[in-house]
């Protein structure tokens, strides 16, 4: 699917660059391949490219863009085993993980497919004999798109497959770290009959490439998905412009155990979706807290539930837990867990490591659950996005809301309780844009994928994610 050496799809090109990045297997240490490296005049290409490109695109009817579509879910079904191996190679995940995140992928592009005959604006009541009034929905021209490295398939279509059904066209960012993801799927889109100029991609660092796409005159409306000091920066750029930003960024999910929960099922839920990813999503399990009645025996049952995971080569089929994305990442998790201990937390359980010489070199972490944390412990306020297992003791309900609405994000939170009752009152009083009850992630596609707090704002998916690619123009006609 890709060249040798990767450079920027621009306009159904590859566009070269004078200097690289590495990308590197993060099991393993090793260089996959040297890709292009962007500035500013690769973004202007890209959205010179982009804005020729969109008008066109605009007018086709949008069934007619929806068989696009169409056309791209086959090209990526023909290519799933491909994709998913890629993906693990430069990302880690398993390989498990990775085959479901091209199902993801897929899905996403379905979704916004079956929008081909969906009503496109309202007829409004009339005023006056003879006059007509209409709202209709029309695109918005070219979308910057800032995705990151922990699902770079799926996100690369939570962005694109919405914004092109309604009628624009895209630019997009990928992480330094998984550049090449993005680009096979860029390149899937050209073998789909997706015309030029309509998909493109633009590799580089985040403070060059990505500060270039919100800042250029070009962009209407940016979608990032990543850290919340990076969506700051961007919506103070997006000002100057006034245009619109939707930004999914940090999370710290607190996953709450009531009393009369199912026990086994919540403790294996709260590793699974703890560990899932390597720790490395950000609706993930990021603080467990468990009603005092039930904690012994919901202890002994995590502890059994963490038997199950297997540590090692995510691309042997059987493994759990692949490694870190990077050192960087690696390193965060570890002086973390440091902090932890020397704060007062104990570890409950830990892992064991892969003995492969072959992975010696990558950037592994053992998973970890930790007990006996003091109060203002660093863990429970600051995101992990790793492989820690933090579990707190609380006695009641007002006690276990006060502590899970504390924190500064408020993207995912979980409920497990075997009370209707109890169901409601907790969640109606969660500060979080999503609450999971008795059940862990993914979230839904049709659902509204959107952070409170520092977590963001706008959204993803649904009819509401769709709803960010337009805008509205009204009509008022006088035909006597």
């Amino acid at each position: 699917m890709l060249p040798d050496s990767p450079a920027h799809f621009i306009n159904g090109k590859w566009v070269k660059s004078s200097q690289h990045d590495d990308v590197l297997n993060p099991a393993t240490g090793k260089v996959i391949c040297q890709v292009a490296k962007g500035d500013k005049e690769m973004v202007d290409k890209a959205v010179e490219a982009a804005v020729k490109a969109q008008k066109a695109w605009a007018n086709k009817p949008q069934p007619e863009r929806a068989t696009f579509l169409e056309a791209w879910i086959e090209q990526i079904k023909q290519n799933h085993e491909a994709l998913a191996t890629l993906l693990t190679t430069e990302q880690g995940k398993p390989l498990s993980e990775s085959r479901g995140e091209v199902d993801m992928a897929i899905t996403m592009l379905r979704y916004a497919a079956n929008f081909a005959w969906k009503r496109q604006g309202d007829v409004l009541a009339p005023s006056a004999p003879h006059q007509h009034s209409v709202t209709r929905e029309v695109p918005l021209g070219v979308i910057g798109a800032i995705i990151p490295w922990n699902f770079p398939l799926a996100l690369f279509l939570r962005k694109a497959a919405p914004a092109l059904i309604a009628g624009n066209s895209i630019v997009i960012k990928p992480s330094e770290v998984t550049p090449l993801s993005s680009l096979a799927l860029a390149t899937l889109s050209q073998k789909a009959g997706i015309p030029e100029g309509i998909v493109n991609v633009v590799c580089g660092e985040g403070r060059v490439v990505g500060d270039a796409i919100v800042k250029h005159p070009g962009t209407a409306l940016i979608t990032m998905t990543g850290s919340t000091r990076a969506g700051k920066e961007i919506m103070k750029n997006a000002a100057e412009k006034v245009i619109p930003v939707s930004l999914e960024l940090g999370g710290k999910a607190p996953f709450i155990v009531m009393a009369d929960a199912d026990i086994d099922k919540a403790a294996r839920d709260a590793v699974n979706s703890r560990m899932a990813n390597c720790g490395q999503v950000c609706i993930c399990n990021e603080r467990t807290y468990v009603q005092r009645a039930v904690y012994d025996k919901f202890i002994r049952a995590l502890e059994k539930a963490a038997q199950e995971i297997v540590v090692g080569d995510p691309l042997q089929e059987g493994t759990i837990v692949g490694p870190k994305v990077s050192p960087a990442e690696k390193q965060h998790v570890d002086e973390l867990l440091e902090t932890t201990l020397k704060e007062g937390g104990k570890i409950l359980w830990q892992a064991k490591l892969p003995q492969d010489p072959e992975l010696s070199k990558g950037n592994w972490v053992a998973p970890v659950i930790v007990t006996d944390l003091p109060e203002d412990a660093t863990i429970l306020s600051e995101e992990v996005f790793g492989p820690v297992l933090p579990v707190v003791v609380f006695d009641t309900q007002e006690e276990v809301i006060e502590k899970a609405n504390a924190a500064e994000y408020g993207l995912s939170s979980y409920l497990y309780t075997s009370s209707l009752s109890t169901a409601f009152q907790i969640s109606d009083q969660l500060e979080y844009g999503e609450v999971y009850i008795n059940r862990f992630g993914p979230e839904e596609i049709n659902g509204f994928h959107a952070g409170w707090k520092l977590s963001g704002l706008g959204g993803d998916d649904g009819e509401y994610g769709y709803q960010l690619y337009i805008k509205r123009k009204t009509v008022y006609i006088d035909y006597q």
